[in-house]
């Protein structure tokens, strides 16, 4: 797998992770990892969170096909 080197992260940023690690009950390193695999996700969530509202939003309404649309030049 493979290694990522963080710079210049500030004192405060470390200590609040420190903290954070050890309330979870992880390394530090472990810590780090769940930090950045449930960034990672976010957007993914976001996206399909904000995919569900619309399709609730437009109902059972009926649409064209968009690749027809571009298939036909507009």
């Amino acid at each position: 797998m493979p290694n990522i080197l963080i710079r210049d992260l500030t004192p405060e940023t470390i200590n609040k992770l420190k903290v954070r690690a050890r309330r979870s009950g992880r390394s530090m390193q472990s810590e780090l990892k769940t930090v950045l695999e449930q960034a990672a996700q976010v957007e993914f969530l976001e996206t399909e969170i904000l995919s569900s509202k619309i399709r609730r939003m437009l109902g059972d309404r009926e649409h064209t096909d968009s690749a027809e649309l571009t298939e036909k030049g507009g």
